[in-house]
Formats: C-alpha cells, structure tokens, sequence
C-alpha cells in the first residue's frame, strides 16, 4: 500500500548526503557509522583498476540497496529510477507482464493472488502458490526485484514457473507475456437483478470512481442484496480502500494506523450514501492489503458478513518517497489495525463463514443474501 508524500525521512537524507559526498566533496559532521561507506566509495574512484566501470550513480543506487535488503523487509526497496517508472505503471493498471502480484514469505518466492483475466490467472497460476524456479533457476535467495526483473519480458516471449503447491505437488506452468490492461471494478446483476455482483480487483485512482459507477447502475434501491468479491485482490492505495470502505460502512473508523515516527489519527468514514442492504464480502487467501481494510471495516462495523477463506495478512503500510533523478524508496513506516484493534499482519482476517474447498463461495453468498431480502444490516451471523 502506498501513502505518497513529497516527504523524505531524515535518516535517509542523511545517508545520501554522506554518499553524494563522496562524488561532491569532504561531507562534515558525518555519521561515524557511515564513515566506511564514503572511504570505499574513495578507494573504488581512485584505485579500482578498470576506471570505466566507474559509474557513479550506480555505486550509489546499489549501496542504497543493499542498505535497505539488510531491513529484511519484503515491501521496503529501493528503486532505480526505471524500476520506479515500470511500479508506477503496475499501480495504474497497465503494464507488460503476467499478471502477479509476489511477496517473499518465510524467505520463500510467494504468489499473493494472480491478476484476473491476466495470463497468468489463464495459464493456472494460484494465490499461495510458491515459485521455487524461474525458467529453470531456483528461486533460493531470490529478492523481489531479481525476481520480478526474471518474470517480466518483452511481450510474446514465454517464462516457465515451477510452482510448488499447498498439496505439495510441483508443477511447471509456462506463461506468455502480455500487455496487461486492469480494469479495477467490474459488476453485473445475478438472480434476475435481484443481487448486484461487484468485483474489485485493484485499489487503484480510478477504483473510486468505477466502484460510483458501478453503484449507480446497480442502483441499490432496487436490490435484495450486494455481493463485494475482494477474492485475490492484492490491494493498492490507503486513500482508495477508505474511500471505498465509506461507501459501506456509515459512521465510525475505517482503519487505525501505528506508525513508529508519529501517531497519526485513525481514517473516518466519510458517509455511506447507499442502503444498507444485506452485504456478502468475498475473500481468500489473495486477499491482502487495502482490500484487508476494506473487509475489515465492513466486518467490525457489522455492515456485512466475510464468506470465503482466511485472507492473506498483509497489514503494513509503505510511503513512496521519490528523488530528484526518478529513483525511489519504498518503505515500511506503519501497521494498520481494524476498526475494533484486530491486527491483520501476518495474521490475516478470519471470514464470519468460512468455506471448504468444495463448497462455491458464490453460491453461499447467494443463498445468504436471498434468505435476508428485505432485511437491513447489520444482522446477526451463523458462523459454519
């Protein structure tokens, strides 16, 4: 999840400010910690024997990795200035690739869900798949960058993944690159009109705006029920999953957040707009991040009820902080918790119905909603 800010944390300003010292001039008052960084950039400018493999900004751009891979933290990087240009075109939904969203977990190479519609999601690809090869090389080791450079190529060129999944089997999947094109929101009627079916598949600008049109169409006023499938939907911006958490939940706390640096106030609804009709989210275990707050409000708030499986857990918070020559540092600042204080991190949310694997979550929904048409939430759950 991304909270942008034209901020930079002190610390890493410091740090690059001792670095670019070392192209720049004596820095004074430098960190004595950091001593050894600026003297091995020295040593390398003036001693390294084949002078022209001397690029500055990459000796630079690497020490900064390599600092922040040391947090041992997935969702904190370091981005050069292309690595940020291709994030920033994943976030807005149109990119060259297969169509998963990665995680490490455990050190291990992990599918959080695939991308609906995506090849990908068409070649078999499943949430909670770990990716132990890429076209033959191991995945041991692996960063998310090294891994994400392997997986993406140019469009029409294929890439073997050997998965192993939750039963254990290893299977090899060979995926065709393409554009992908994600559309956020997406919607239908089901039961002759008597549902409206919406799919939200990333937290994303436009998300806001589609899930508006996507109501309007419904027009709730008309409907015994809503269906929200968050299922394998791997979240996106804060600002998109409170907006969209408000369309829900009428009053009260959306999201709480513990940030180390400074306590910041909790998200607030800002008005739910719609009936409060019997509401079914959906979700599994490519549930995460801000379709976790989304699932969360809703649940704590009692405005609808979770069908599906445990969600994912991905329950930190990253600020995206930009510099001057395009390169980026994606960093864990925070925890966010439920409106009732329940932490979603590494734990994941609990669904009110939980499923087995031969049981249709659709359908569940379904039945659900059509045995409370004319009701208003919140009402009471049966737990399974």
């Amino acid at each position: 999840m991304r909270i942008r800010k034209g901020v930079k944390v002190l610390l890493l300003v410091v740090i690059l400010a001792i670095l670019v010292a070392g192209v720049s001039g004596a820095q004074r008052n430098e960190p004595e910690i950091f001593t050894p960084v600026v003297e091995i950039y020295r040593l390398i400018r003036n001693h390294f024997h084949w002078s022209d493999r001397i690029d500055s900004q990459r000796l630079l751009h690497g020490a900064l990795r390599g600092m922040v891979k040391e947090l041992n933290d997935p969702y904190s990087e370091f981005l050069s200035p292309e690595e940020n240009r291709q994030w920033q075109e994943r976030l807005e939904g149109r990119f060259s690739g297969v169509g998963i969203e990665i995680t490490l977990k455990d050190e291990k190479l992990m599918v959080v869900a695939p991308i609906e519609g995506t090849p990908a999601y068409l070649a078999g690809i499943q949430a909670g798949d770990i990716i132990i090869a890429i076209d033959g090389e191991t995945t041991a080791g692996i960063t998310l960058r090294e891994a994400a450079m392997r997986i993406r190529g140019e469009v029409g060129t294929s890439v073997i993944l050997r998965v192993l999944r939750t039963d254990e089997a290893e299977k090899d999947i060979t995926i065709i690159r393409d554009i992908i094109h994600i559309m956020p929101v997406r919607y239908e009627f089901l039961e002759e009109g008597r549902i409206g079916y919406i799919r939200i598949t990333r937290f994303n600008h436009g998300a806001v705006k589609a899930l508006n049109e996507a109501l309007s169409s419904l027009n709730p006023e008309g409907l015994d029920g809503l269906i929200i499938d968050l299922r394998n939907s791997p979240g996106g911006l804060l600002s998109a999953a409170v907006a969209i958490a408000s369309q829900f939940v009428d009053t009260g706390v959306i999201v709480s957040i513990n940030e180390r640096a400074a306590p910041r106030p909790p998200f607030y609804s800002v008005g739910n707009k719609i009936p409060n009709l019997p509401l079914v989210v959906l979700i599994n275990s490519g549930t995460a991040s801000a379709a976790e707050i989304v699932a969360g409000a809703i649940r704590d708030h009692r405005m609808g009820v979770l069908i599906g499986e445990r969600s994912f857990g991905k329950g930190s918070i990253q600020r995206m902080i930009e510099f001057a020559d395009g390169s980026a540092l994606r960093l864990t600042i925070g925890e966010y918790f439920t409106p009732l204080g329940y932490p979603v991190h590494e734990y994941g949310l609990t669904p009110d119905i939980e499923l087995t694997e031969e049981e249709d979550p659709l359908a569940v929904a379904i039945e659900w909603l059509l045995a409370r048409a004319g009701q208003q939430m919140p009402l009471p759950v049966e737990e399974k």
